[in-house]
């Protein structure tokens, strides 16, 4: 995810957000989250009525879902049309594109049934191909970028609302996440932790098939002379960088904690971690990726459950 929810904080026309990206990448999601936080919102605007709607008042910002499906819709006419909201007309505007990896894409279409729009009578690969060809430049354009290949519903809204929320002055919104080596790093970490160094329970039976929230696995980890010191100099380096990426400006910092399995230590931790820095008083939302895996709730989620392997 790029962070640039700062970009046009000086100009002082009324905040617009043009929010697109290819189909299936979660855009009504960030269209209905912008809309719980105070937004006017228009959906599948076509480009040509855009000029006719800012000529008139602005009460409060707005955001408008731009789609490849609407009749007008064209790269050159979009760019044009932000270019002209900054440049000219003195709206502080920023594109909000929302992508994910085509495999992930086509198991959303095939969950779903649907056609995609630029192939309704062939493979749904098609139509993402040409569509992500279409939407290239936009989003190089792009002042926030969200992949949302690993996010779960709720996790977009909540990264939408860490990035949009009104009113809120400089506030830090951090996530915290456990994660397996074995299934790479998560997209869009700020700051990585391994843990892969403590005390296992993938070892001991009684404990191989429970995760990092049961309370005898957090007791299992916690007897490693070397977790509360490991904790402690974590903890010690947040305190000293959070503040200054709030003084920055700063809207989001996401930090992981992986182990090889991602179901006990890595667990564990972000568990710990993310209790200590909500009493320090951080917004923190904490998220267990090979759980969400194993239960089934990420957006792409299909994988096999990590139960037993080498956490």
């Amino acid at each position: 995810m790029t962070d640039a929810a700062s970009s046009s904080q000086d100009r002082s026309g009324p905040r617009i957000v043009l929010v697109t990206g290819p189909s299936g990448a979660g855009r009504s999601t960030a269209i209905n989250a912008l809309e719980d936080i105070g937004f006017e919102v228009i959906d599948n605007l076509p480009l040509s009525l855009l000029p006719r709607l800012l000529d008139g008042p602005i009460a409060g910002p707005l955001a408008l879902g731009l789609d490849v499906r609407n009749r007008d819709f064209s790269t050159n006419a979009l760019i044009e049309a932000i270019d002209r909201l900054s440049r000219v007309m003195g709206h502080e505007a920023q594109v909000l594109f929302l992508d994910s990896d085509d495999d992930v894409l086509i198991r959303r279409y095939s969950e779903t049934r649907r056609h995609h729009p630029l192939a309704p009578a062939g493979p749904p690969l098609a139509g993402i191909a040409a569509e992500k060809e279409l939407l290239g430049p936009i989003r190089a354009r792009a002042d926030v970028l969200i992949d949302t290949s690993d996010l779960s519903p709720h996790d977009l809204r909540s990264e939408v609302e860490r990035l949009f929320a009104q009113g809120k002055g400089k506030l830090l919104g951090i996530s915290v996440q456990s994660f397996s080596y074995k299934r790479g790093l998560p997209r869009g970490l700020d700051m990585v932790f391994d843990c892969r160094f403590l005390r296992n329970p993938h070892w001991d039976p009684l404990l191989r098939a429970m995760d990092g929230r049961d309370a005898d696995v957090a007791a299992y980890v916690g007897r490693d002379p070397r977790f509360d010191p490991f904790v402690a100099q974590i903890k010690a380096l947040l305190d000293l960088v959070l503040p200054a990426h709030k003084d920055e400006g700063r809207a989001h910092l996401s930090i992981g904690l992986g182990c090889t399995g991602g179901q006990h230590r890595s667990v564990v931790l972000a568990e710990s971690l993310a209790a200590s820095l909500a009493q320090d008083g951080w917004p923190v939302s904490k998220r267990h990726r090979e759980m969400e895996r194993r239960d089934g709730t990420g957006i792409g989620s299909g994988a096999s459950g990590v139960r037993g392997q080498n956490a």
